[in-house]
């Protein structure tokens, strides 16, 4: 670590004494457990970009708290600036390898103009009178395109509640001198140096909050702030000049929800999204910029991103269940459906096999899935702008060591840094147990290795994917419908990463959404790691970069609704299924709605939404309805055709009948 030294001549007193009271605090600062920097950390590691191979700056770092996350995050340059030699001290004590340390002012810095990439400066404004001189700076060290992230204690609370800035030193309690910015303030001074607002969330005391204060023996003051903004959060950038600007004419506003930015953390917050990415989260009390061309009110929804599958054959999406179980492993299912099932079979591959992609898409669209991992040959028909989802392309294949091709020529064939997906372990015998050995064996096993099923992982085959650093997609339904077990919580846990996948009808119980709700209820996952087996997970499994499965400004407008039952993403995923799911947009464009979420759609982005009764639900959707049931019902027969394992007919409805 190397440290610099900026002079910090001709200090006010007041500054002086504050930073001897720093200098004080520093050496309980990371002892002392503060709510209101748990709740920031809750939220502000969901709202940061990617910081790899970027130069980052913590303006105000403190004892290093950032710091010490984000060394971990892959940063080309992490720098960290403070006023206070003794909070200073503590975060050199850390010893985070590369980060360097300067002693200064946030508004006189030593760095040269255009140094940073991305800027974050936590609970500082409270200490800074000139926002305009911190702005300058702030400025001046920014790159275009810069990310600045600022947070602070919110100023309304803080006045209503009488908030203090103290810290116990010893016996005494130390109050510090603030200043209380007015939100609206803060972000013009910005602006007025260019500063585009991409993000403003005022966020309220969570569960997790509750028990800082409930072991601080302070619950009384954890209840006087219930539905009070506790702290806000902005995200501001400088322009790029290079990129071209999006007209406001593209724009589209989605208003009135809570959003879920992550499993437990929700905002109310209006979005824009322009063409197919998230431009704005904002507060629902922040005034916006900006007159959006359509208008999409969701009051009275949880507002998620759209979740990933992991795992899917989507060519299979209209067959019915086929087993007769136990079996030993997959080969042995397979075999024995071939030979017992074989007229079936035959039929159900006799409808187009296009059209058995889309009712493979559709499958996943009807329960919130806005992308899809296809375990087979890409298609054509996925290049489509219209297909209804979007399907995974870069990533190496085979289908599994009993049934694959060349494994070691597929695994050196996939692109760099791309995961290779393998069917292994799929089954509760010694064979299936010794896959992950075989693997190994075979030089296939790495960090970009993706083990799908992994159903007989053991000590041993645990220890070696934890060597290699490799992933695991599980598929509880299909494993307790083959094999009569289900995936061992032990070994989920014990894995790098682990997504959920809902693989075929063929032996799935439904969808992907089925897979969550038995996974939780038969095989222990809790809610939250449910929920990100879903988004987060399975987006850096397979090495997503566009913001799947999350809520990030510049990220892909891949999003998902629901009725708000008052809960969080993780407590609401609990109990969701695809009768829950009302509205998905994906790219920026709607591509399902109930028909309360159709009224409410302006005209321009119902045109082209088609109704299907599935399961006697009706769900608008933006596909060929007519002729995907035509294709099937003339192979599988009228009123017999099922996807995944609910009936599906056409929906005559007013709306249809009169074109819409």
């Amino acid at each position: 670590m190397s440290r610099r030294s900026a002079a910090c001549d001709g200090r006010t007193s007041e500054e002086l004494r504050r930073s001897r009271a720093f200098d004080a605090w520093a050496h309980s600062y990371d002892t002392q457990q503060n709510p209101l920097l748990v709740l920031e950390q809750r939220f502000l590691e969901r709202m940061l970009p990617d910081l790899s191979g970027r130069d980052v700056l913590d303006a105000g770092c403190g004892s290093g708290r950032w710091l010490s996350r984000i060394s971990m995050m892959g940063t080309h340059r992490l720098c960290g600036m403070d006023a206070s030699a003794g909070m200073l001290q503590i975060a050199a004590q850390k010893n985070l390898p590369g980060v360097e340390l300067v002693k200064c002012s946030c508004d006189e810095t030593p760095y040269a103009g255009q140094s940073f990439d991305v800027i974050l400066s936590s609970f500082v404004l409270s200490y800074i009178r000139n926002l305009e001189s911190f702005a300058v700076e702030m400025s001046r060290i920014a790159r275009s395109g810069c990310d600045l992230f600022l947070s602070d204690m919110h100023p309304v609370t803080q006045a209503k509640l009488g908030w203090k800035r103290t810290f116990q030193d010893g016996q005494e309690a130390v109050e510090l001198d603030t200043v209380c910015h007015n939100i609206r303030d803060v972000i013009g001074v910005f602006a007025s140096f260019g500063w585009k607002l991409c993000a403003a969330l005022e966020t309220e005391f969570g569960s997790t909050e509750r028990e800082v204060f409930e072991a601080a023996g302070r619950l009384g003051a954890f209840y006087q702030a219930d539905q009070l903004p506790a702290i806000y959060l902005l995200h501001l950038r400088e322009p790029h000049p290079q990129k071209a600007r999006i007209e406001e004419q593209d724009m589209i506003a989605i208003s009135g929800a809570r959003c879920a930015i992550g499993p437990r953390e929700t905002a109310p917050a209006t979005l824009h999204v322009c063409g197919e990415r998230i431009t704005l989260i904002a507060g629902n009390a922040f005034s916006i910029s900006g007159s959006p061309s359509l208008k999409i009110d969701l009051r009275g929804y949880l507002v998620m991103p759209g979740f990933i599958n992991a795992h899917d054959h989507l060519e299979f999406a209209l067959f019915p269940r086929l087993a007769n179980p136990p079996y030993a492993n997959a080969s042995a299912w397979a075999e024995d459906i071939h030979e017992r099932f074989a007229e079936i079979i035959a039929k159900h591959r006799s409808v187009p096999r296009n059209a058995r992609l889309w009712w493979g898409a559709l499958r996943n669209l009807l329960c919130g899935v806005t992308t899809v991992c296809h375990h087979n040959p890409s298609e054509t028909e996925f290049q489509r702008a219209d297909f209804p989802v979007k399907v995974v392309r870069d990533f190496g294949w085979e289908h599994s060591l009993a049934f694959g091709g060349d494994l070691r020529r597929a695994h050196s064939a996939t692109p760099p840094g791309s995961p290779f997906i393998v069917h292994a372990c799929e089954g509760v015998d010694d064979e299936a147990r010794q896959e992950i050995a075989e693997l190994d064996r075979l030089g296939v096993l790495d960090r970009n290795t993706v083990v799908i099923h992994g159903l007989a992982i053991d000590d041993k085959g645990l220890d070696l994917m934890r060597r290699c650093g490799a992933s695991l997609v599980v598929c509880p339904t299909s494993n307790n419908v083959l094999f009569g077990e289900t995936p061992d919580m032990r070994i989920i846990g014990g894995v790098r990463q682990v997504a959920l996948g809902s693989d075929s009808p063929l032996t799935a119980a439904g969808n992907l959404l089925d897979e969550v709700a038995f996974a939780i209820a038969s095989c222990d996952v809790p809610p939250q790691l449910a929920y990100s087996m879903v988004t987060e997970f399975p987006a850096s499994i397979l090495t997503l970069k566009e913001g799947e499965g999350s809520f990030r400004v510049s990220g892909k407008a891949d999003l998902i609704a629901v009725r708000d039952a008052n809960q969080n993403a993780a407590e609401r995923i609990r109990t969701l299924s695809s009768a829950d799911i009302e509205f998905v947009m994906i790219d920026g464009r709607v591509q399902l709605a109930s028909d309360e979420i159709l009224q409410r759609l302006p005209k321009a982005a119902r045109k082209g939404l088609q109704p299907l009764c599935v399961g006697g639900i009706i769900r608008w959707l933006r596909a060929p309805i007519a002729e995907l049931m035509a294709a099937a019902e003339e192979v599988i027969g009228p009123g017999q055709v099922e996807l995944g394992g609910k009936p599906v007919a056409l929906a005559v409805t007013a709306e249809a009948h009169h074109g819409r």
